[in-house]
């Protein structure tokens, strides 16, 4: 919204930002980073805590 906002002041232009498009935005953020994260701790859970936070 931030480069969209800027660049539409800089060509003198209205702003136009669809809500549709902040939440499809806000709502992909949030699933790619529960899926980024689930990932990673789903396996650490299956290993020995010892081995699990020396990263290997």
């Amino acid at each position: 919204m931030l480069a969209t906002g800027g660049y539409a002041r800089t060509q003198g232009w209205p702003t136009v930002v669809p809500v549709w498009a902040t939440a499809g935005g806000l709502g992909a953020t949030v699933l790619i980073g529960a899926l980024a994260g689930l990932y990673p701790a789903l396996r650490a859970s299956r290993m020995a805590p010892a081995h699990a936070l020396t990263g290997s």
